[in-house]
């Protein structure tokens, strides 16, 4: 193997340059993503979709301490959009009649 070449689970690019990921790498990332957004939540009490409304239109944090974490915030949040939706499209793609568990639940042991 290359050193350019991923390992089963880590992410590459293919031929249209976006990230392909496995599903269960996707899910990993998810997971992470979300106990971030989970820890920013709790901190300023306020869901991430909210927040993230009114950092997109502009909205400055009324403190300049919490400068930092809005930025982070919001980086956070648009990544986990992002997997999200390739989570759907990669399941979609396996997926092309009809919602099924076939061939998708591969248990951890």
């Amino acid at each position: 193997m290359s050193a350019f070449s991923p390992t089963p689970h880590q992410p590459h690019y293919n031929q249209v340059w976006r990230w392909k990921m496995d599903p269960r790498a996707l899910l990993a990332d998810i997971h992470a993503l979300e106990e971030e957004i989970l820890a920013f939540e709790r901190k300023y009490g306020v869901r991430s979709e909210t927040f993230y409304a009114a950092y997109a239109s502009g909205e400055e944090p009324e403190d300049d301490r919490w400068v930092l974490d809005f930025g982070e915030w919001a980086s956070v949040y648009r990544t986990w959009l992002a997997r999200q939706a390739q989570y759907r499209n990669e399941m979609q793609r396996r997926q092309p009649n009809a919602p099924s568990l076939a061939g998708l639940i591969q248990v951890v042991p």
